[in-house]
């Protein structure tokens, strides 16, 4: 199993729309991939771990995935579609990163 997070970077000029992201933009993605997607959590940043500072991130979607290629054939052909949409939600682009999942 495999993780795909996607994590928007927080600053004092960051805007993020939640309720767009989580009413419209995440559904949209599931819809797209299909059975592929096997998971989705959204984590929303609250804090740092210096008190007083905010999260180092606004938010971060975790999709799992069986695999890299199941994510990639079912992702990959509307990535374009998906990075269009930002701009309804979000005034900064996400860091991808894919990781083995591990549970213990």
């Amino acid at each position: 199993m495999i993780k795909v997070s996607v994590m928007y970077p927080n600053s004092k000029d960051v805007k993020f729309d939640v309720d767009y992201y989580k009413n419209d933009h995440l559904p949209m993605v599931s819809n797209k991939v299909g059975d592929a997607l096997k998971g989705l959590e959204l984590d929303l940043g609250v804090a740092s771990s210096v008190l007083g500072e905010a999260a180092p991130y606004v938010a971060i979607a975790h999709l799992l995935f069986d695999d890299v290629a199941s994510f990639q054939s079912s992702f990959g052909p509307h990535a374009e579609f998906f990075a269009a949409d930002l701009k309804n939600y979000s005034n900064v682009k996400g860091a991808l990163q894919i990781s083995e999942l591990i549970t213990f």
